[in-house]
């Protein structure tokens, strides 16, 4: 082998897998593929870099089992005094303590018919008998000053669909 391929094809694994790794920790973070490549080409580069193939694999493996030896010790301390209550929430926000999602009024509009006070792509303003909403469709655009109908209440939200018994579309002739 070319004695300047020798000294820079490691280095070339290692960067290589740096860039893997940076990969996988801020683009595309997932399933780990490319962290996995990442540690695969790091570690070859050690090991082409090394005089000793035996030598330098003994070394990885005690460092792996090292390292995963400490973290679980790591793990078991940190949990034995409470490290993970530090920054996790605790607490459960319960209804009963005033913990609510969904605003428990907007249920009464289920039913209830109003005009679409702007045009509604999918999401806007209406009226709804004399209040003002924030509504959404299913999808559907409808123009500003159609009847509508509230058919759903999920939540916060308020989903409505064009009032077909009194809205007639225009007829272009």
């Amino acid at each position: 082998m070319n004695p300047d391929l020798r000294v820079w094809l490691p280095v070339l694994f290692f960067i290589l897998g740096l860039l893997a790794l940076i990969l996988e920790v801020f683009i595309l973070p997932g399933f780990g593929v490319s962290g996995v490549v990442g540690i695969i080409l790091i570690g070859w580069g050690i090991v082409i870099l090394s005089v000793d193939f035996a030598q330098t694999t003994m070394s990885l493996t005690i460092a792996i089992i090292s390292t995963l030896f400490i973290f679980v010790i790591g793990l078991k301390i940190s949990s034995k005094y409470g490290f993970w209550q530090k920054i996790i929430l605790g607490t459960k926000q319960m209804n009963n303590t005033g913990y609510s999602a969904s605003a428990p009024d907007l249920i009464d509009y289920l039913g209830k018919k109003g005009i679409a006070i702007t045009p509604l792509r999918p999401s806007g303003i209406a009226d709804v008998s004399g209040s003002r909403l924030d509504v959404i469709t299913s999808g559907e655009y409808i123009t500003a000053g159609t009847p509508i109908t509230v058919i759903r209440v999920e939540g916060v939200r308020v989903i409505v669909k064009v009032d077909e018994e009194i809205f007639t579309p225009k007829q272009d002739n």
